[in-house]
């Protein structure tokens, strides 16, 4: 498994933490930045991630700034995902297995890092369930699809 790793500076001591909790789990780790505590502007590396995991560089993305609520915002404009900020281990499941979310977006000064790292435990080892809840994707990936070619009209 491959996954795309991205934070902006609120949430880069706790990218760092994921990212050697993945590695030393076996995980490949694709770290789009940022790589310190410098201010810099979350879209940037949420997009980043965001487009590695539509380009299939990756297999899930997990994006850290100070509160989820910005990163998970930025990557879901990104045609092909579907982003949950997601505050506790129940909500890692269920954003896997209800809306097979591929990107998951952590609030670095709302979580404890053990949590958080629990949250990453659960989100990865959950699949998606299918079924009817193929149903309710397949109706999200269509309001995309009508926004992409409603602006192709414009």
């Amino acid at each position: 498994m491959k996954i795309a790793l991205g934070a902006d500076h609120a949430g880069f001591e706790l990218k760092e933490q994921l990212k050697q909790h993945l590695l030393s789990a076996g995980v490949q780790v694709d770290d789009r930045g940022t790589n310190s505590n410098d201010s810099v502007d979350y879209p940037d590396f949420a997009r980043a991630v965001g487009e590695g995991v539509v380009a299939k560089e990756a297999d899930f993305g997990i994006l850290v700034c100070g509160s989820g609520i910005g990163m998970s915002i930025a990557a879901n404009k990104v045609p092909g995902i579907r982003a949950a900020n997601v505050t506790s281990a129940e909500a890692a499941r269920l954003s896997r297995e209800h809306n097979d979310a591929n990107v998951l977006a952590l609030g670095a000064r709302l979580l404890d890092p053990s949590i958080a790292t629990r949250i990453v435990d659960v989100w990865l080892a959950t699949a998606f369930a299918g079924g009817r809840h193929q149903r309710r994707v397949e109706k999200i990936l269509q309001i995309e699809d009508d926004a992409v070619i409603a602006q192709e009209i414009r």
